[in-house]
């Protein structure tokens, strides 16, 4: 692990820290049942606010070797709503780009081609970047062109040489992971055409903090962006942030679009305008985040302990990044959670980092039919509770933990 003591975008040493969350296990180290009862290797969350260019940021960097080993057990197909999400953002680029057999779409964490696909359907030549083997494997048997590997500024230009400069480029929820943005960024506008569109998305800064998001800080997220700070992160590599979208995916995220010599939208202004009367731009606006975390994680620990205490039995659903996050954090593990249920067979047969809560196929929830499910993954309760609907007709309930704890 190396500790920053500069920012990773503008390279200010000013990072002032306003919440600790102190030393977490990785949110997707899953623990095989030979591996119960060995140490597993923890490490500081700590996240500072840049006064330079306004960048929220952990300090500790994983080497990303570790973090997206060949067993990385996230699979994004297995999310219906993100599905959905990706083929109405495909048919959205497609229908204002006009994008066809002569055309190169690309993704950056391309996964296991869960948004490629669609591109692929539509006739458009693809091609997708991802370091993690599994999820690369998947995407190939979709069909999607797939190469296994970090993309940075070098990459981009091999590709570039081999005559592959992008129509279009998405990069969903991989900005934050990257230690070097400066390089990855320059990547991005060394493969983008000169007439081509690269679209991020991310977790909003501005709705984290509003909502007391703090489970979506983990050591693979690196970065929490504004628009404020993203502004000038482009255009160091030549890039203009010309039109933003807030979509409500992931507990609020940004849906950037970046281009070559492209005129800047009313979004993007007005946006601008908004983080600079919020405060977005300076530490006030985040001094008050770690109090009201920690109000949260008690507020959690009652709830939940009360339900225990009373005699209810309680179980989760979701092994995802976050869950291992929130349940670490309020220290709630396998003598309060029977099991926690997830769809994503790579995961199932496997615990939860930290706590070593099992994960067990979904089917688990009926079957046993615990008084209370605690949704981890709260950013998807809508299509866990629709899953799960023949359990709440059977009088299960649901736990929500964030932005306030709630039952369902």
């Amino acid at each position: 692990m190396v500790q920053i003591t500069a920012c990773r975008s503008c390279g200010s040493g000013e990072l002032s820290v306003f919440l600790e969350l102190g030393d977490l296990p990785l949110s997707d180290g899953l623990v095989r049942r030979e591996q119960l009862g060995e140490d597993e290797p923890r490490y500081p969350l700590d996240v500072a606010f840049c006064e330079g260019c306004g960048l929220v940021q952990i300090l500790e960097t994983v080497p990303p070797e570790e973090l997206f080993q060949n067993d990385y057990p996230y699979f994004s197909s297995f999310s219906d709503a993100l599905l959905l999400h990706s083929e109405a953002h495909v048919k959205e680029r497609l229908a204002e780009l006009g994008l066809g057999p002569k055309s190169l779409a690309v993704e950056i964490a391309s996964n296991d081609g869960y948004l490629l696909q669609y591109y692929k359907k539509a006739g458009v030549p693809v091609l997708g970047i991802d370091p993690a083997e599994g999820p690369v494997r998947e995407a190939r048997k979709k069909g999607v062109d797939s190469m296994c590997d970090f993309f940075g500024l070098e990459l981009a230009q091999r590709l570039a040489a081999e005559g592959r400069q992008a129509s279009v480029i998405h990069a969903n929820n991989v900005l934050a992971h990257v230690a070097d943005t400066n390089d990855f960024v320059a990547g991005v506008a060394a493969l983008l055409s000169p007439s081509g569109m690269a679209v991020f998305e991310f977790p909003y800064v501005k709705d984290l903090i509003d909502h007391t998001e703090f489970d979506t800080i983990y050591h693979e997220h690196l970065c929490y962006f504004s628009v404020t700070a993203l502004v000038p992160l482009f255009r160091r590599a030549g890039l203009e942030l010309f039109r933003v979208e807030r979509i409500p995916i992931h507990g609020g995220s940004l849906r950037v679009f970046v281009g070559k010599g492209r005129s800047v939208e009313s979004s993007v202004t007005e946006l601008l305008e908004l983080e600079r009367r919020e405060g977005i731009d300076r530490l006030d606006f985040y001094r008050d985040f770690s109090s009201r975390v920690d109000h949260l994680r008690s507020e959690l620990v009652e709830l939940i302990g009360g339900l225990k205490t009373s005699g209810k039995r309680l179980a989760a659903y979701g092994a995802a990044a976050k869950g291992a996050i929130m349940i670490n954090y309020a220290k709630i593990g396998a003598e309060t959670l029977e099991w926690c249920a997830d769809k994503n067979v790579h995961k199932q047969g496997r615990y939860m980092p930290g706590v070593q809560v099992e994960i067990v196929p979904p089917e688990r929830v009926v079957e046993d039919q615990p008084d209370y499910l605690l949704i981890l993954p709260w950013n998807f309760k809508d299509e866990i509770m629709k899953q799960q609907a023949e359990y709440a007709a059977r009088g299960g309930k649901f736990i929500i933990p964030a932005p306030t704890p709630t039952i369902v």
